[in-house]
């Protein structure tokens, strides 16, 4: 029996052992966010969008954070080469 989609009530076809707890996908049919949230029997929750924007937010952060990391220090480089 195939776990069913908790906005439009359509079975999403998904084998209960290629997915774990909170795993995400989305819905084939309304495009809604879901989370694996029980895999036995399988069943899917709603994912909250925010916290995807959030997830993601956080690693361009983290991405921006490194650059700047890189930035700094071709600067000192830089100035390394200055004092010389």
């Amino acid at each position: 029996m195939p776990a069913i989609c908790p906005e439009c009530d359509s079975p999403i076809d998904v084998d209960e052992f290629d997915v774990d707890i909170g795993d995400e996908l989305t819905c084939s049919e309304c495009g809604s966010f879901l989370r694996v949230a029980s895999d036995s029997p399988l069943e899917f929750e709603l994912a909250d969008e925010d916290e995807l924007d959030e997830e993601e937010d956080e690693e361009e952060k983290d991405g921006e954070a490194e650059d700047a990391d890189d930035k700094d220090d071709a600067e000192d480089d830089d100035d390394k080469d200055d004092d010389e």
